[in-house]
């Protein structure tokens, strides 16, 4: 529980005086418990809820001023570069890192739930074949609790711990299968026998008829690294659209098909998607200067450039630079798109207009240049984020569920009609 400062805040109300208790975080700014306002009659107003602490959570802390982001106390750039995604997972699902016994026993765990319920795949023909990957993904994601329902009490703590196995494991043969599905490819199954980002580009670009097919291991890394980024991002719009779902006692899957529809808004997990339409408008590098003086100008927006979080730098933004240069080193790519946004990069940390305005190129510039490098279509790049993300979603739920929680219910300022009678 967090800690009484001992401090109090003192609010006038109707010439009347109420104390708030302050309390204090390990790290972060104070917090003024609001509760005691209700008693007077009266609500607090925030809309987008930008002052208010919603839950007490020790899972991920962001300083965006200083562009620190940590999960459990690690910063994200030791854990994208030293540890790999599944023991990132272990990490925000127990609060520690695994040991090595504890790595293997976890990996195990998560590679015997890769596969799906073989009437699951029947699911996606109900779905048109241009339907949007997304779409299916809130679906299908959300149809999974009629086929695991013998371990969907949510006040069993076993029975939570195999549902976060199973969402983790799951979610890659999903999306894999959203992706083929669109495409009108037969599914491929999960091989137990490889990693986890590797087993996820394989179902994502095997055929059957190429049985010899093997996963680059430059592009397995890379993919590691995007998951390990994205792997939670404290109580952003789906993590929190995740906990409100869960405190109404609803099952976990429908509370991570409501965060996946939640990250499907253009404003919060298509910020990479959005990179791959900015450049297709610029057209060539040719182009590039002019473009970045209309931004000067503010007549268009530069995408993957800032972060609304992040005042400084994105922390993730440099191990995925990193990561972004071995990638496009390794597939020897000559892409006219892929040039333009190096040209774009260049003027944006060499220009003192947006040097001076800390523009710099952030997490989703990035991805998206690794995931088009990849062969990934636009289409896909939230679903990957929501692949990345369901870790988060379900540490934040397991984390809710295992304490005292109230049911989320927000208040409003009414501004409508006040009492009328019908008159006929």
């Amino acid at each position: 529980m967090s800690a009484a400062t001992g401090k109090k805040a003192v609010l006038q109300l109707d010439g009347k005086e109420i104390e708030l208790p302050i309390y204090s975080g390990t790290l972060g700014p104070d917090v003024i418990d609001v509760k005691d306002v209700l008693a007077s009659g009266h609500f607090t107003f925030d809309p987008g809820f930008m002052a208010t602490a919603a839950c007490e959570s020790k899972i991920t802390f962001i300083d965006g001023d200083k562009g620190v982001l940590l999960h459990r106390g690690y910063p994200i750039d030791q854990l994208a570069t030293q540890a790999d995604y599944l023991e990132t997972c272990y990490l925000l699902l127990n609060g520690e890192l695994p040991n090595a016994e504890q790595k293997a026993e976890f990996d195990a765990k998560v590679r015997n739930h890769t596969m799906v319920h073989d009437q699951v795949s029947r699911f996606f023909n109900g779905f048109r074949r241009d339907a949007h990957p997304m779409a299916i993904m809130v679906g299908v994601v959300g149809a999974l609790s009629a086929f695991y329902h013998n371990a969907l009490d949510i006040e069993d703590v076993n029975h939570r711990e195999i549902t976060a196995i199973r969402l983790i494991a799951k979610i890659p043969t999903l999306a894999a299968w959203s992706y083929k599905y669109t495409v009108g490819q037969p599914f491929i199954y999960p091989r137990n026998d490889l990693g986890y980002a590797e087993n996820f580009l394989h179902m994502m670009f095997a055929t059957p008829a190429d049985r010899d097919y093997k996963v680059n291991p430059v592009l397995a890394r890379a993919m590691d690294r995007i998951f390990t980024l994205h792997a939670d991002h404290e109580q952003n719009a789906s993590t929190s659209t995740v906990r409100l779902a869960g405190s109404t006692g609803a099952n976990p899957y429908a509370c991570i098909s409501a965060g996946i529809s939640a990250l499907w808004g253009p404003a919060h997990g298509g910020a990479n998607e959005a990179v791959l339409k900015m450049l297709d408008e610029i057209g060539s590098v040719e182009n590039v200067a002019e473009f970045m003086e209309k931004v000067k100008r503010k007549e268009v927006k530069l995408m993957g450039f800032g972060h609304r979080v992040y005042k400084n730098f994105d922390p993730r933004a440099k191990v995925m630079k990193q990561t972004c240069d071995e990638v496009l080193e390794a597939l020897g790519i000559n892409d006219p798109q892929l040039q333009l946004a190096m040209e774009l990069e260049r003027i944006a940390l060499s220009d003192p207009y947006f040097v001076e305005r800390k523009l710099y190129p952030n997490v989703d510039f990035y991805s998206g240049i690794i995931l088009k490098a990849i062969g990934i279509p636009t289409e896909m790049f939230t679903v990957i984020f929501a692949l990345a993300r369901t870790v988060g979603w379900i540490s934040h739920w397991l984390e809710m569920h295992s304490g005292p929680y109230k049911i989320g219910r927000p208040r409003q300022l009414y501004t409508g009609s006040t009492q009328r009678d019908i008159k006929r």
